[in-house]
């Protein structure tokens, strides 16, 4: 299987879909200040969350900046945006390479690509914007001292989604001792990454939001949850979950405290799970809207 970054992000959608906490979401329709609104999204990936944002008609007059520091994802994006504004039934204009016009009847979204570091971002970035989202990307930066640089984006709210809160669970189980020490691993690789992160990122932010300064709104959970329905997985969750172990081969192949041909033998039967539509797989994680 070729594995592709930007296929993984769209084939999550529908996962995050049905994972975003619909309270949390509830509460940012409530607080959000009149439209026209400028929100900036750092580790925006593909532009998966502006497109629901715009599809569950959340915002329809808005400046949307997204910031990503991978190349490829920020290509993808630029270009993506003309099929899923297409298939809305909205019109593109282009400003150029990194900009964009998305509109129609109601909605009217001018929307700025910008490929950077998100710290170098912060430093150029002078206009605070009424939003920042943050979606499944605080759990991979060093964290507390990363959060205050973060908040300065914005002078009202921050929408912070999908941060990782150490509990991973793969059904039905192969060996319980093996599956724990996996789990347990893999959870040990991201407190352990050079650039940051944690693998209880979620319940962790309660406290630096309240040292840095900031207000929970909202929080609840946003856990992902895939299974299958008649044998088959919805959208293309199938590859979702081929890349979820892609993540997990990555980070413990050649791990010292993991005997390599068990854990090469999990992997194969994993797979074949996900093939037989028989894998269950649930990531515990937090959402939160605070204002600044």
């Amino acid at each position: 299987m070729e594995y592709s970054f930007p296929h993984y992000l769209l084939s999550k959608q529908s996962v995050d879909d049905r994972a975003l906490n619909k309270d949390v979401l509830h509460a940012l329709k409530a607080h959000l200040p009149s439209q026209p609104i400028h929100i900036v999204e750092v580790g925006a990936g593909i532009g998966t969350m502006l497109r629901r944002l715009v599809r569950w008609d959340v915002i329809r007059q808005a400046e949307y900046v997204m910031v990503d520091e991978m190349a490829e994802n920020v290509e993808y994006a630029a270009e993506w945006v003309k099929v899923w504004a297409a298939e809305a039934g909205m019109r593109v204009e282009r400003g150029g390479e990194m900009q964009a016009r998305v509109f129609d009847e109601s909605h009217d979204v001018h929307i700025r690509f910008e490929r950077a570091d998100v710290f170098d971002f912060i430093q150029k970035h002078e206009q605070p914007a009424d939003l920042l989202i943050a979606h499944a990307f605080l759990d991979l930066l060093p964290m507390p001292g990363s959060l205050p640089k973060l908040l300065s984006l914005t002078n009202g709210l921050a929408w912070l989604t999908v941060n990782f809160d150490g509990v991973t669970t793969f059904e039905p189980t192969i060996d319980a001792a093996l599956d724990e020490q996996i789990e347990r691993l893999y959870h040990e690789s991201m407190d352990t990454r050079p650039t940051g992160g944690d693998s209880q990122s979620g319940r962790h932010l309660f406290k630096h939001l309240q040292n840095a300064g900031a207000q929970v709104l909202e929080a609840g959970a946003s856990d992902w949850v895939v299974f299958p329905r008649g044998g088959n997985y919805p959208e293309d969750e199938k590859y979702f979950l081929h890349f979820i172990l892609h993540f997990f081969e990555g980070s413990l192949m050649g791990h010292p405290e993991l005997e390599l041909d068990r854990f090469k033998a999990w992997l194969a039967e994993r797979r074949a799970q996900i093939e037989r539509g028989e894998l269950i797989y649930i990531a515990h994680q937090m959402d939160f809207l605070v204002r600044t």
